[in-house]
């Protein structure tokens, strides 16, 4: 069933920011670290407009996966190179960590109060559940260890030197390898009705929220 209109348009301010706090972090930790590349390209705003990739977006607003434009680094710039590209590619994943769980949280121990209040009342409350929903979605994915995934640039600097180099080197797989989680993903889901992706999910939402999922 698709997306009806009021969800599109209640979607789509939520899949603009999720996608853009992601990269604004990565581009802000960078430059923090001592890599300035990004800075000097912009990226390192909340304006969505230099972040968004524009079949990414649409993407994440009409199906389960989506991205933004990669934010350039140069980890040669970094003070502690392997330290610094695990907290780069972390931190992305942790801003919507954070916002996942704020909203869901803002669910638990604020719901009732929203449903009281009229007609607005349903629709923050499934704004905030979009916005939980999406964020931990985006951190989930985005920590597989495939590359170009955030999950691969950690995995590859918390590997041995030897195994990291090995890892590398088998990098150009990433793209295929992502192809077939994906495509087995949606498999799953319209075989038992909840994704891979689907219940890690669905049971950080449940975690933070107390809703039963």
């Amino acid at each position: 069933m698709g997306l009806d209109i009021q969800e599109l348009v209640l979607r789509l301010p939520v899949v603009l920011f999720s996608l853009t706090i992601h990269e604004f972090m990565h581009a802000w930790t960078a430059l923090k670290c001592g890599d300035d590349t990004a800075y000097r390209q912009g990226r390192v705003s909340l304006n969505p407009l230099v972040h968004l990739d524009l079949l990414g977006t649409v993407c994440l607003i009409i199906a389960p996966i989506g991205w933004a434009k990669p934010v350039p680094v140069n980890p040669s710039n970094y003070g502690h190179p392997r330290r610094d590209d695990i907290l780069v590619s972390g931190a992305g994943v942790m801003a919507n960590l954070v916002v996942g769980a704020a909203c869901a949280l803002a669910m638990r121990f604020f719901g009732a109060d929203l449903w009281e209040m009229g007609e607005a009342g349903p629709i923050v409350v499934q704004v905030l559940f979009m916005m939980s929903f999406i964020n931990f979605g985006l951190a989930i994915f985005n920590l597989l260890p495939l590359f170009p995934l955030d999950g691969s640039h950690i995995l590859k600097n918390l590997l041995p030197l030897n195994a990291a180099i090995t890892f590398v080197n088998y990098r150009r797989f990433g793209p295929f390898a992502l192809l077939a989680f994906i495509l087995v993903n949606q498999v799953v889901a319209r075989t038992y009705g909840v994704s891979i992706m689907g219940y890690p999910i669905q049971a950080l939402v449940g975690a933070f929220s107390g809703m039963k999922l």
